[in-house]
């Protein structure tokens, strides 16, 4: 019965999922809810939580505007070791119970980690399922004679920590029968022992394969007498990874699991089963699984007990008859073929003996899965795609494409981002910044941010709190604090929209993972995608995607695996519920058979193929080469290119065609592939589209205003623009193009975003407020009076001061030290000069700011720009201006530092420098050599007079 319920769950869920994409437009705010609100990543460091401060922790998160947290228990902090808590105890469960039932309170959402820190692992994966890894010995013998050294290898020692390495010697098996362990915050372990012997292969100059692994005895000695001829014998062994979980909370300190093996995965799973039985953790969303990261050591994890009987299965042949190859002693193709079939094989474990089988434990459990595929020694697409929510990180459009596009093609509502992990060094980020970021992630198509994150932190703790080793630090310490909710807003009208409709993209681009999988690499057998770089780092892959972006053409990745599941209606590609206008194949020289025979087929039946500079040239791996080759080759006959305009070639195929050329503008534009030309103008935008619109998130990231006409790619009665900072909208001055499309008129500052609605019919709203300067500019002089009104370590004395600039020049130490809130207070007369709208400019700010006027609450501006619009009738004849800046958390930690008052008191990472001049004789973060950050109102204050532009 729990089964059915649980499935029924996650059906509604898929329901609700779905509902968002196949929502009409409307016009006005789509309705928020917990989904469309931002979420973090919630650290339960040293899982020392208690029941009083996390209700306080989660309704200052409610109130800041969160929609939702991702539970990831974590290293300690020092001097509460009396109150952690082991993980998966009872009463770590309890806690994780009473935060669902304060979460259905508070109707936020919940999701859990499957670990404490990354990877998957902890004191009860055993060495049978902890990671393991290939080491190898060569031995030449010759005929008639027997090898006299014994078959035998030994690892070696070997410990990396993140805090206080121990001597090996000092450790004993197994690891979590060692004490301190939360001081040492081991990353990597191997003890100096006999591994065993995997295979022993013999392999002579006339092509003979001989397994010599029964001959060899327990002390190692080979039984055999060679037979004439030089032999060479390969032993594999099976040793240990050695990898530690990262950043371990207490109770979760062990070794990875072997993420090849499906019984290893199952007995790691099974511990959450025992710690949650007879429990209700029906709140739980979704469970999470951090980036790969297992290989973020030294040596790699690349080999599993089953793997032979697996290549077998899926290859078609006995790796072990082409070790020498695998290891790079064959001729080149040899070896490109058959490193290329290992890695391939790797790769599908990865999916189906981890990825799947952790999707469908979940599912039991009424749950979904978020994953962060990247850093994997596989086709990350594929992997991406076997999930529900796929998760990217970092600051590339081109990286998020990964996670996007897998969740786009496969028709996943949600796609989400581990957001401003390091933006900046410590304490120097501000919510502008965060913006900004966050506008990168809408632009690579992520529509569920996850900040990175909050530390649970005790409500008395003393400042600057409970932190997390990275940054950007979101907690109620950080000045910033107060002004959360206006970013939180934001992210939240954004999302709004971007979790409504379906993608709106034109092109597939083939991923071509088989030429990087047949290339060696130089970190051993397997490498590990993540991005462009480096494993795509000057191949057309990367020089076509990054032309696209830059020139305005929406496009996804799309996998082999992916591809086979096409249809076509007419000459538009179906998949995941869109509509796609072709593939395009981006100069790779491998492709698999049946990859390319599909391609060949949906051109057949309508389809346009556009090759970027080269056809494919062969076919990957080595079973069967022959005659997939000869099937590769006639299928390449097929095609008869003529040559058309602008450099261009066609083939035509059944109803579709091939178009080839070595160009991606006129490659494209034969295709009848539109681009958005806003880009020329440095804006960066996503599509989405409707039942009867499209949608657009467009924000200028250029370091120029944008005042004028920009052409869409798309055709529309009416457009709707939208202002997600301040939640104005309406009818934008749009206008009908020479070819069809549609012009639309926006004014967007440097660092400002918008989203646009296009409309097939005239709609009679309230029109967009469009402004021109309508005369000069007027200071706002006279005498400001600033007082602190919130943080430390001390309340500053009042100023009074004529001349604006940072507080840290306006007077002693104190200013010097003051991380908080300053509050500017001026009284002014209204301009002499008539006009109907000012806009008033505040200038340089550090870093935020809450503008009042006449007691009345204008706005908080966050950056880059800090302007607000004031009707001309909210102006009395005299006013009080009152301006509210809050400056980052660095000022006061620069005192703590040069006064050495402890506030690193964490286990683990305690903290990582990230910048030049920030690390000091530990190796660890510090801002002693820093001078004090400029903070506050720097100005100049102005009033600028504007009227409307336009005037129906």
């Amino acid at each position: 019965m729990s089964f059915i319920k649980n499935n029924i769950k996650i059906a509604l869920v898929f329901a609700l999922l779905a509902g968002t994409q196949t929502a009409s437009a409307q016009i006005g705010w789509p309705a928020t809810t917990e989904q469309t609100k931002p979420w973090a990543r919630w650290w339960w460091e040293g899982s020392a939580v208690n029941k009083k401060d996390l209700t306080w922790n989660m309704e200052s998160y409610h109130n800041a505007g969160l929609g939702g947290l991702e539970v990831t228990p974590i290293y300690g902090v020092k001097g509460h070791e009396d109150e952690f808590i082991q993980y998966l105890s009872p009463q770590w469960v309890d806690m994780l119970k009473y935060t669902l039932t304060e979460a259905k309170r508070l109707n936020m959402g919940i999701d859990l980690a499957n670990a404490t820190g990354w990877p998957f692992g902890g004191p009860w994966v055993s060495n049978e399922d902890a990671s393991k890894e290939l080491f190898w010995k060569n031995y030449d013998v010759k005929g008639g004679e027997k090898l006299s050294e014994p078959v035998v290898f030994v690892q070696q020692p070997l410990v990396r920590a993140d805090g206080q390495a121990p001597k090996i010697t000092d450790l004993v098996e197994p690891i979590s029968s060692n004490k301190n362990l939360q001081l040492m915050a081991l990353d990597q372990v191997r003890f100096e022992k006999r591994i065993p012997l995997t295979v022993l292969m013999g392999y002579d100059d006339k092509g003979q394969v001989l397994n010599l692994t029964d001959k060899v005895d327990a002390a190692g000695k080979l039984n055999w007498t060679a037979p004439a001829g030089e032999w060479k014998l390969y032993a594999l062994f099976q040793g240990w990874h050695g990898k530690m979980v990262e950043r371990a909370a207490p109770g979760g300190e062990g070794y990875v699991i072997d993420h090849f093996s499906k019984p290893a995965l199952n007995h790691y799973l099974a511990r959450f089963d025992q710690a949650f039985k007879g429990q209700d953790l029906s709140g739980i969303r979704a469970y999470f699984n951090d980036s790969y990261e297992v290989d973020d050591a030294r040596g790699q994890s690349n080999f599993t007990p089953l793997f032979f009987d697996e290549f077998i299965k899926r290859r078609g042949y006995d790796l072990r008859d082409h070790l020498p190859a695998l290891l790079g002693n064959d001729n080149k193709e040899n070896n490109s073929r058959i490193l290329c079939d290992y890695r391939q094989t790797i790769s599908d474990l990865l999916l189906d003996d981890f990825t799947k089988p952790w999707h469908d434990w979940a599912k039991t459990r009424g749950a979904l899965i978020r994953n962060q595929s990247h850093g994997s020694p596989s086709n990350i697409l594929d992997l991406y795609a076997a999930i529900d929510i796929p998760e990217t990180e970092g600051d590339d459009v081109l990286r998020f494409k990964f996670a996007t596009s897998a969740a786009h093609v496969m028709g996943k509502p949600l796609a989400s981002s581990e957001s401003a992990t390091w933006l900046n060094d410590h304490f120097l980020s501000s919510l502008g910044d965060v913006k900004q970021a966050i506008d990168k992630y809408f632009v690579g198509g992520v529509n569920h941010i996850f900040y990175h994150g909050i530390s649970y932190s005790p409500q008395n703790a003393q400042w600057p709190g409970w932190l997390f080793y990275a940054a950007v630090h979101f907690n109620q310490t950080n000045p910033f604090w107060n002004d959360f909710s206006t970013l939180n807003q934001y992210i939240t009208n954004c999302q709004s929209f971007l979790q409504q409709g379906k993608p709106n993209n034109d092109i597939l681009v083939y991923y071509p993972l088989f030429d990087s999988f047949s290339e060696p690499g130089d970190r051993g057998l397997l490498k590990h995608y993540d991005a462009m770089k480096p494993d795509f780092k000057g191949t057309g892959f990367e020089s076509s995607a990054e032309e696209m972006l830059k020139k305005g053409y929406t496009f996804d990745f799309i996998s082999d695996k992916q591809i086979m599941d096409l249809q076509t209606s007419g000459s538009h590609l179906l998949t995941g519920g869109l509509n796609y206008k072709t593939i395009l194949l981006p100069d790779n020289k491998y492709i698999p058979l049946e990859t390319f025979n599909k391609m060949v087929d949906l051109a057949k039946t309508g389809a346009t193929i556009v090759v970027y500079k080269n056809l494919p040239s062969g076919v990957p791996g080595y079973s069967g080469l022959q005659e997939r080759e000869k099937a590769f080759k006639t299928l390449l006959a097929g095609l008869n290119f003529t040559a058309e305009n602008n450099g261009v070639k066609i083939a035509k195929v059944g109803k579709g065609r091939f178009l080839i050329a070595d160009d991606i503008a006129p490659l494209l534009d034969a295709a009848g592939i539109n681009r958005e030309q806003m880009t020329d103008k440095g804006l960066q935008f996503v599509r989405r589209t409707y039942e009867n619109g499209n949608s657009y998130f467009i924000t200028n990231s250029g370091g120029n205003q944008v005042n004028g006409w920009v052409d869409l790619s798309v055709s529309a009665a009416s457009v709707v623009v939208f202002d997600p900072m301040t939640k104005n909208y309406g009818l934008a001055k749009s206008r009908k193009q020479a070819d069809g499309k549609t012009g639309v008129y926006l004014q967007l500052s440097p660092g400002q975003s918008c989203i646009l609605q296009t409309l097939p019919v005239k709609t009679q709203i309230a029109a967009y407020l469009y402004y021109q300067v309508a005369g000069n500019k007027v200071p706002v002089n006279g005498t400001w009076t600033l007082s602190f009104t919130e943080g430390g370590p001390t309340l500053p004395q009042p100023i009074k001061t004529a001349a604006l600039k940072s507080w840290t020049d306006l007077g002693g130490d104190d200013l010097k030290a003051f991380s908080g809130t300053g509050s500017y207070n001026i009284i002014f007369k209204k301009p002499v000069q008539n006009a109907a709208v000012w806009k008033l400019d505040l200038g340089k700010v550090n870093e935020s700011a809450e503008v009042y006027l006449n007691g009345r609450k204008l706005a908080t501006l966050i950056g880059p720009q800090y302007v607000v619009t004031i009707p001309s009738a909210q102006l009395r004849t005299v006013n009080q201006l009152q301006v509210r800046v809050a400056n980052l958390m660095v000022n006061r930690i620069i005192d703590m530092d040069k006064k050495h008052m402890p506030y690193r008191i964490f286990y683990n990472t305690n903290f990582q420098s990230h910048s030049p001049g920030s690390k000091g004789p530990d190796g660890l973060f510090t801002t002693i050599n820093w001078e004090p950050k400029p903070s506050g109102l720097i100005g100049p204050v102005t009033l600028e007079p504007v009227k409307p532009l336009f005037v129906r």
